[in-house]
């Protein structure tokens, strides 16, 4: 009796794996835009703005642009990998000859407003900081003035303005002379 329960266990667990199981075939869709109507409009001002200095490429993945740094162990380098594997740039500025990336752009609209999209700009920003690509922060507007988004270009590659260092001010000791 006892084999027969067991049996019929078995039985039951292998038909609901069979009824689980995938065919591992999906149907797809294709998007009907790449872009939002709010990044297509920035598109065409950036594209204005840059002329012909930059090559512009969308919604390129982070990991396709940025790697973890060498010399972590795989299990740091997979933890930081995935940090950013699902991540997208808005918008890349490239060499026009060779595509090297020179900047990121990003565009940012309400929704980088709530507490995880403020939490994702600081990681984004620091991912970008780290690797030496200038991250260009735009905030999504009705109307964009070219100047303005060329302005914005510019600061992002002008080099830091040093600050002058301030004195350091140190509270001397007084010396002592020694009474005899």
């Amino acid at each position: 009796m006892e084999i027969f329960f067991l049996i019929l266990i078995v039985l039951a667990i292998l038909i609901i794996a069979a009824k689980q199981k995938t065919s591992g075939k999906f149907n797809y869709r294709k998007q009907t835009r790449l872009f939002t109507p709010a990044e297509r409009s920035f598109l065409g001002v950036l594209d204005l703005a840059i002329g012909s200095e930059y090559r512009i490429l969308g919604k390129v993945r982070v990991a396709d642009v940025l790697a973890p740094q060498k010399g972590l162990s795989r299990k740091n380098w997979q933890v930081a990998f995935n940090r950013i594997s699902a991540k997208h740039f808005d918008y890349l500025l490239c060499d026009p000859k060779t595509l090297e990336v020179k900047a990121a752009v990003e565009l940012d609209d309400s929704s980088h407003n709530s507490k995880a999209r403020i939490k994702r700009d600081a990681f984004l920003e620091g991912a970008c900081e780290s690797a030496g690509l200038p991250l260009i922060r735009i905030k999504t507007q009705r109307n964009y003035q070219v100047s303005a988004v060329k302005e914005a270009i510019a600061a992002a590659f002008a080099p830091p303005t040093a600050t002058e260092p301030k004195p350091a001010v140190t509270k001397q000791k007084q010396r002592k002379e020694p009474t005899l």
